[in-house]
């Protein structure tokens, strides 16, 4: 046989032995790769049924039992701080009725700019004035006629905040100066009473703790922490004087008015733990 294909007949016994090996490598391979895919899946079941057993028999363990019962006790509180008032409000306003609507709002504008403009001389800023200004038609109704049309009516209402209490009265005489025949009632009020809550809200919470520990050595047992806690405002309104403008219309001159003062007080309920 020639010495070729002696040669030849070699190399393809080798190169066939060497498929066959990497084709069983291969197969090895493959099944370590599945053995340990099924292996993590097994450990993940495990834990899984364990999760779940534990957790039927901590329900199985509340079964027929009756919920906690937290020995607790609430008591409320008050604290309150007197201040004395800081700001009036009070409304200046003039309404006329004319049958042409330009007219009307004309002479509207004559007194209220007048109004307005010794407000700001006064020193009352923008921000302390607000105007609420409307026009609707005024009728009439007789038998003859029925609903007659008497021409249109234009209001006009502003809001006076005054931080200046001694300007008071000079600010509702100029109602009755320049012909503003409306002006509302009087009120003093606290401009920021947040800063009184918090003082009062400091001695509600006290007064609730005394009570709670006299009650606590009353029944023989120890005050734990506290539980919950709630609260609201219960502040009481403070004098609110009223001015009409008919005296100064009849120059009855400046009203005198007192600003006084008035309570912002706190209630708080807070639930304590009762301790054996």
């Amino acid at each position: 046989m020639p010495s070729n294909l002696i040669k030849e007949q070699k190399n393809d016994s080798a190169v066939s032995t060497c498929c066959g090996q990497s084709t069983v490598w291969g197969y090895d391979f493959g099944k370590k790769i599945l053995w340990t895919f099924a292996g993590v899946l097994l450990v993940y079941a495990i834990f899984w049924l364990g999760t779940m057993v534990r957790n039927n028999i901590r329900q199985y363990d509340y079964i027929g039992l009756s919920p906690k019962n937290e020995r607790m006790i609430t008591i409320n509180g008050y604290g309150k701080v007197n201040s004395n008032n800081d700001i009036a409000v009070t409304t200046i306003g003039y309404s006329n009725t004319d049958k042409d609507v330009s007219k009307a709002q004309a002479d509207n504008k004559i007194v209220m700019d007048q109004v307005l403009a010794e407000l700001k001389t006064m020193g009352v800023a923008d921000k302390d004035l607000q105007s609420n200004y409307t026009i609707y038609p005024d009728y009439n109704y007789t038998q003859d006629k029925g609903q007659v049309l008497q021409g249109y009516r234009v209001s006009n209402q502003l809001n006076v905040k005054i931080r200046d209490l001694d300007k008071v009265s000079a600010v509702l005489g100029l109602a009755g100066k320049y012909g503003a025949t409306e002006v509302s009632g009087l009120t003093f009020t606290i401009d920021d009473p947040e800063n009184l809550k918090d003082e009062a809200r400091i001695k509600a919470l006290a007064d609730a703790k005394s009570k709670a520990l006299q009650l606590a050595q009353t029944l023989n047992v120890r005050l734990g922490g506290v539980v919950s806690f709630s609260e609201w405002d219960a502040t009481n309104g403070g004098p609110y004087p009223v001015y009409s403008a008919m005296g100064a219309e009849k120059g009855g001159g400046e009203p005198g008015v007192a600003s006084g003062s008035q309570d912002v007080g706190m209630n708080v309920s807070v639930t304590y733990e009762i301790l054996q």
